[in-house]
């Protein structure tokens, strides 16, 4: 008579969070490229095929491991957020969306991910709902934060839209930039003038310097136009 196996009682019990909290683990390690079904399996030292009681295939496993993030950039926002009353709208929504940053940061797959995949977790959405919220505190009207959230885009939660960046390493790629200066001579002489050499980088143009140049023009800009409508009105719609 063949005995059944026994469970490893010293082994913790396979969820979906530890599941999801593992694939979060190997992402931030190596890459998302590393992310698989085996090597996932094989570090929570079960077979593959019992992932599938948790999660859908490598798709459920992004989407999952976004959610993670979310949620912690979500509670690190609360936490960093500073009192409207200590500097305005403009100080608080600042402050927020840095606090954002810094879970990005630890977590640099988690922008190429979101931007291709579709995730939203109640803790993302109460996060922008914060913002929202802020932002009608300090007197925009509901149209000028609308206007707002869409120049914010991205930087919401902490990452700067991506230009593209030039594969050097490819041939094509080399011969393109060797023939740069005399196609587009204004471009090169920006691209030999200016480098990102932050170490706080998610992408070839998203570092920290960039991200609060563009999250300041943005803010700075809703500022003006918010006060404008004050001296107007009431600036609320």
């Amino acid at each position: 008579m063949v005995e059944a196996p026994v469970a490893d009682a010293s082994r913790p019990r396979l969820t979906r969070e530890r599941v999801l909290r593992r694939a979060v683990d190997i992402a931030d390690a190596a890459g998302v490229e590393a992310l698989t079904m085996r090597r996932l399996a094989d570090e929570l030292g079960v077979e593959a095929m019992s992932l599938y009681h948790h999660v859908r295939g490598k798709g459920g496993i992004l989407d999952g491991a976004v959610e993670l993030v979310l949620d912690e950039l979500a509670a690190a926002a609360d936490t960093s957020a500073v009192p409207a009353q200590d500097g305005g709208w403009r100080a608080a929504v600042r402050a927020r969306l840095l606090a954002a940053r810094t879970v990005m940061l630890r977590h640099p797959w988690a922008p190429d991910v979101m931007a291709a995949r579709s995730v939203m977790t109640l803790g993302a959405a109460r996060h922008v709902d914060a913002v929202v919220g802020l932002m009608r505190d300090g007197g925009l009207s509901y149209d000028l934060v609308h206007h707002g959230l869409h120049a914010l885009g991205s930087r919401m939660f902490g990452f700067s839209p991506e230009i593209g960046e030039p594969d050097a390493g490819d041939q094509q790629g080399a011969d393109a930039l060797a023939g740069m200066a005399e196609l587009v001579p204004h471009l090169a002489a920006m691209l030999a003038e200016v480098a990102h050499d932050d170490a706080s980088t998610l992408g070839w143009c998203d570092d920290q310097a960039e991200f609060e140049f563009g999250l300041d023009l943005v803010l700075d800009g809703l500022d003006r136009l918010a006060r404008g409508s004050s001296a107007a009105g009431d600036g609320r719609g």
